[in-house]
């Protein structure tokens, strides 16, 4: 018999691998200062592009000074207890009611994490008898909560509608043996890539097959449509969600999330969803924060649209420099570039060094071998000046890396290495 651990001690995984050379810098990195378009980076100035706070409230006068009295009112403790036992409030509620009527829903219920409140929702919607169909491209947390299922699930391709619909027949014929039904997952925006995912084509399928739709809206909630209700305000199809997710982790700059949905679906999912039925209640001090956010993105406009204006003006001086941005619809900004992984590692430590510019980098297994993805989020409180100076950056490194650069410097590192 093996021991557990002995293929830890064999495989690190296909980032684990890369461990000794990357943590510290290029994963588990410590940004230090305020939350800001500003901040530091092992003792230098960097512009951030790296913090999901789209309408800039992290840091926001107002936001603090309403966290730091609700953490002299409540501490970080209250409540106690899980919200079915001892855990729920007057005011856990009015969250609730403020942000169900905020994205048009009958009812909403509190989630203590985005992740964990996505996993246990699909756990709770379906039973072995129902069918899940999902984007392959789904985010990590849908993933998890499809692995739970006992029943059948089938993948369409990204944003296919043409291969949704095939899987739906498909979802159908199976559903119409095991007397199950059938849910539909998307996401709002795929973080990833910043597309928006094709709500109103889907819910138009409504019309030809029988089906549940959850939407995770986690980057379309506070950023996109008239007043900020998310991705399907934007396609103006919240009416066919039938039930929505959104996390305050982007545009709320909090911890939690919520489910919305009609009073009755709601009423079963807060008796069923076990990361809420046995894990502490969202703390007081949280709560207060997010009903102030979202006062703040209902009434103040002008941070969105501050927002847009640097998404605007990023993106389109990315298109016009040549840089290949994919089919974005959202804050989200990815430039896709061709390298190795060497390669990534030497063009994002010149970015950060020599630029004082501090983004995310994505490379296999996350996407294909030979792509680097740089991922940018912009946020309202970036500057024109912080656009200009990571446009003539980003010409920079692009330059470095198509003549060869990179490639040398990641060589010469390695043979270091191999002395």
């Amino acid at each position: 018999m093996k021991d557990l651990f002995d293929k830890i001690y064999r495989d690190k995984g296909p980032l684990g691998k890369w461990a000794s050379q990357a943590e510290g810098y290029f994963v588990f990195p410590k940004l230090e200062g305020h939350i800001s378009n500003r901040m530091k980076f092992q003792g230098k100035d960097v512009i951030t592009w790296s913090i999901n706070d789209y309408l800039g409230l992290a840091n926001h006068p107002e936001v603090r000074k309403v966290d730091a009295a609700a953490g002299e009112m409540y501490g970080s403790a209250y409540p106690m207890g899980a919200r079915m036992m001892s855990g729920h409030t007057d005011l856990h509620e009015k969250l609730q009611n403020e942000l169900a009527s905020f994205v048009n829903k009958e009812a909403a219920y509190l989630l203590n994490f985005g992740y964990q409140g996505m996993v246990s929702t699909i756990d709770a919607l379906v039973s072995k008898d129902d069918i899940i169909v999902y984007d392959v491209d789904a985010h990590a947390c849908i993933i998890d909560g499809v692995r739970l299922h006992m029943g059948k699930r089938f993948t369409y391709k990204h944003n296919d509608v043409e291969s949704l619909e095939k899987n739906l027949e498909r979802a159908t014929k199976l559903a119409e043996q095991t007397g199950g039904g059938i849910l539909v997952i998307s996401e709002g925006v795929f973080g990833m890539r910043g597309e928006q995912g094709r709500l109103k084509e889907i819910v138009a399928l409504k019309e030809k097959f029988k089906f549940r739709f959850l939407v995770d809206d986690a980057h379309g909630f506070g950023t996109l449509g008239k007043t900020g209700a998310g991705a399907g305000e934007e396609q103006g199809v919240q009416d066919g969600i039938d039930v929505y997710f959104a996390t305050f982790a982007k545009s709320l700059a909090s911890t939690g999330a919520f489910i919305a949905a009609d009073q009755e679906i709601i009423d079963y999912l807060k008796y069923n969803l076990r990361s809420q039925m046995f894990a502490k209640s969202l703390q007081m001090q949280l709560v207060v924060g997010a009903l102030k956010r979202l006062d703040m993105l209902r009434t103040m406009p002008e941070l969105k649209d501050k927002l847009w204006e640097n998404v605007n003006a990023l993106q389109s001086g990315l298109k016009e420099r040549g840089f290949d941005i994919g089919t974005t619809q959202s804050c989200v900004t990815p430039v896709y570039l061709k390298g190795s992984i060497p390669e990534a590692m030497a063009l994002v430590k010149d970015l950060r060094e020599n630029y004082g510019i501090f983004c995310s980098i994505v490379v296999y297994p996350v996407i294909p071998k030979g792509l680097i993805l740089l991922r940018m989020i912009p946020t309202a409180t970036h500057t024109l000046d912080d656009v200009n100076e990571t446009l003539e950056a980003f010409s920079a490194i692009r330059d470095r890396l198509e003549n060869g650069t990179y490639k040398r410097l990641s060589a010469a590192v390695a043979a270091a290495m191999d002395k």
